[in-house]
């Protein structure tokens, strides 16, 4: 963990669910997801920013900003496809959404309201798990095919968050694990 830190470094948040069936994940995302040998499977609260804010004061703004956040279940299934801003393809968030825009938008004050997008400022957060992102589009058309049958749900149990500080070859280093209060706590 990094004190007191004079350099830029390139920062996301995100929650890392576990789900029982990852594997089925595991294998669209090694075929379509760029990203798959540098991050875990992820769904992104504050998108990529580069600051030089402290592990110290991160810290603290998250715990200012989501103290008191119960656990909460989510369930993800059915595939999106979308070309807005590329060839992606989108894990469907059908239960726990809520919560998670409640996350997001908590997260985005104070010392991170600056990183917000400007693409984010003007339309808004759509929840979702990334599990493609295809720059040629018969291969796009070929994964939308493959993937639009899968009904297989994930579910879990959202316990945390956590920050992860990504370095120049892409590559996801976990820097803060956020662990919210169990229900009943």
């Amino acid at each position: 963990m990094r004190k007191g830190c004079d350099s830029m470094v390139k920062r996301c948040i995100m929650i890392f669910p576990k789900f029982n069936n990852m594997k089925v994940i595991d294998a669209i995302r090694e075929k379509y997801d760029p990203l798959a040998k540098h991050v875990a499977p992820h769904i992104t609260l504050v998108f990529p920013f580069i600051s030089d804010i402290t592990t110290e004061d991160l810290k603290k703004h998250i715990c200012n900003c989501i103290s008191g956040t119960d656990a909460f279940p989510i369930m993800l299934k059915g595939v999106i496809s979308t070309t807005y801003t590329g060839n992606y393809l989108f894990l469907n968030i059908v239960n726990g959404k809520e919560e998670i825009i409640e996350l997001h938008k908590k997260l985005y004050c104070g010392i991170l309201e600056e990183f917000m997008p400007e693409w984010l400022r003007k339309g808004s957060y759509f929840p979702h798990m990334t599990i493609g992102n295809i720059e040629d589009s018969e291969l796009f058309k070929s994964a939308v095919e493959e993937t639009k049958d899968l009904c297989e749900s994930f579910e879990t149990i959202v316990d945390g968050i956590s920050v992860e500080i990504i370095d120049k070859n892409e590559d996801s280093i976990i820097e803060i694990n956020y662990k919210f209060e169990k229900k009943g706590d």
